[in-house]
């Protein structure tokens, strides 16, 4: 069935909102990173990852679409509880990631007008408190994430055109590279699939209506563009910092991100780092906590009729904590590791459901979109033990 005009925004509003939540200051500095430590060959990490990323958020996204249910409610379908147990672990793991984001917007603008790091996160906290306040602050968050999302991408090609990267190197080694790190892989996939990051847009989609078998190829295509929107923004990033440590340029440490736009385009290239921050933690801010309470609605009666107001207060909470805290190392260690056990479980409890008719009615799921999600939990559950036993051990 043909989408309409306005079901056509709603599910391109939906990737963008997965993908800019997951381009966020973590990601900008990951890829980076990432790229002055395998050069060529993070190309075929980016690569591997995109594949198990369009598996988990498929499984997600349809079982989703199909059951009509939120993730909290298709895990409490299974198992009594164990959709409040899913919903705090969002919670948590999005209000600490908020702290992060919310100093990525201060940075950001600190780099733009030389306002102070805390002021300009105080000004993009109330700047997102009022988009969730609009009359119509879902059509606004669909247009917002478009708007900077398509401005992120736009500014990192041109970074990455005037760094001159190796352009055909950088494509043989994203099929046959000459090194590879399985680490970095599942780093890749819970950054981008992981925590509240893949129910981003499969929940804006249940509110927005568009559910039900009949709408499963727009979903279908709504989750895969979302992925290669992010993994779009990650190549170009890639690229731009590839072109940059190719010429010998050490990255610095404490910023990597700002080290390639500067390094690549000076001045101009430094500013544009600031709009990039910008718009990267912005985006992960509305992203974090529309996710984040969604996962409450239909747990709580409260946060199904103060929305607005839950919102209000997890994004003035996480920002109250930077101004008068700053980034708690510990916390954010802890988020992390308990970040990496999200997927895992929220999709096995995907996958599981995915088989019972009380969940998904008499849809049948592809038996391919199975083994690929039960090999995305095997990888990141690993992952998540070793994760936990180091910030433990740390």
């Amino acid at each position: 069935m043909p989408a309409s005009k306005g079901t056509k925004g709603v599910i391109l509003g939906a990737a963008f909102l997965m993908a800019t939540s997951a381009i966020g200051p973590g990601f900008l500095t990951q890829t980076s990173l990432f790229t002055s430590e395998l050069f060529t060959s993070f190309g075929f990490i980016i690569l591997i990852s995109v594949l198990l990323d369009i598996g988990a958020q498929l499984n997600i996204w349809r079982i989703i679409t199909v059951s009509e249910k939120r993730a909290q409610d298709i895990s409490n379908t299974l198992l009594p509880g164990l959709g409040i147990v899913l919903a705090s672990l969002i919670a948590f793991g999005g209000l600490v990631f908020n702290i992060g984001n919310i100093a990525g917007t201060g940075l950001g603008l600190n780099v733009l007008t030389g306002v102070e790091v805390k002021t300009g996160a105080l000004i993009s906290a109330l700047l997102a408190v009022g988009i969730f306040w609009s009359k119509q602050a879902g059509r606004l968050i669909d247009v917002f994430v478009k708007i900077l999302g398509l401005l992120m991408i736009g500014l990192t090609v041109y970074i990455a055109f005037v760094s001159q990267p190796p352009l055909g190197q950088a494509l043989l080694h994203t099929v046959w590279p000459e090194k590879t790190d399985m680490l970095k892989i599942v780093t890749l996939v819970g950054g981008t699939v992981g925590g509240y990051i893949s129910f981003a847009g499969a929940h804006r989609l249940l509110d927005a209506g568009v559910k039900g078998k009949e709408q499963l190829g727009q979903v279908t295509k709504s989750s895969v563009s979302g992925i290669l929107i992010t993994s779009l923004m990650r190549y170009i990033l890639f690229l731009a910092a590839l072109g940059v440590v190719w010429q010998g340029v050490k990255l610095s440490a404490g910023n990597p991100a700002a080290s390639v736009f500067q390094s690549a385009a000076g001045e101009l290239g430094y500013r544009f780092f600031g709009i990039v921050m910008w718009s990267a933690a912005i985006t992960s801010v509305v992203g974090a906590s529309y996710t984040s309470v969604s996962f409450w609605k239909t747990i709580s009666p409260f946060v199904q009729r103060n929305e607005k107001g839950v919102t209000t207060v997890f994004i003035l909470f996480s920002t109250l904590i930077f101004l008068f805290v700053g980034q708690p190392v510990r916390l954010l260690v802890l988020a992390g590791a308990v970040n990496g056990f999200i997927l895992p479980i929220a999709l096995a409890v995907i996958l599981v459901a995915s088989g019972r008719q009380k969940v998904v009615g008499d849809y049948r799921h592809p038996a391919w979109l199975q083994w690929i999600g039960w090999l995305v939990v095997v990888a990141m559950g690993y992952m998540g033990v070793v994760g936990i036993m180091k910030s433990v051990q740390g």
